[in-house]
């Protein structure tokens, strides 16, 4: 198996690369259900191959959030704030 900084690292520098990170999550999760099959639910190794997971899923949330498109309002309101169409008012 291996280790947790490993695994993120190699995804997140692989981003160009033919693997996916859907489809590192997917086979990280395969070792982790091996993990856990071959010690235990409650051994150490099977904790870390979950946190390998846990630790991917959370990269591939933060990537979605940085590719979010402006619309046509945001790039308006990001070149006149002080615009009636772009004031936000707290209920």
């Amino acid at each position: 198996m291996q280790n947790t900084l490993d695994a993120i690292q190699s995804t997140v520098s692989s981003s160009e690369g033919e693997r996916t990170i859907e489809h590192v999550i997917h086979e990280s999760i395969v070792e982790a259900r091996n993990a856990c099959g071959l010690h235990g639910d409650t051994s150490k190794e099977c904790a870390v191959a979950w946190d390998i997971v846990e630790e991917l899923q959370a990269e591939k949330s933060h990537r979605s959030k940085e590719v979010q498109v402006k619309t046509s309002l945001d790039k308006y309101c990001s070149l006149h704030p002080e615009a009636v169409e772009c004031r936000v008012y707290d209920v």
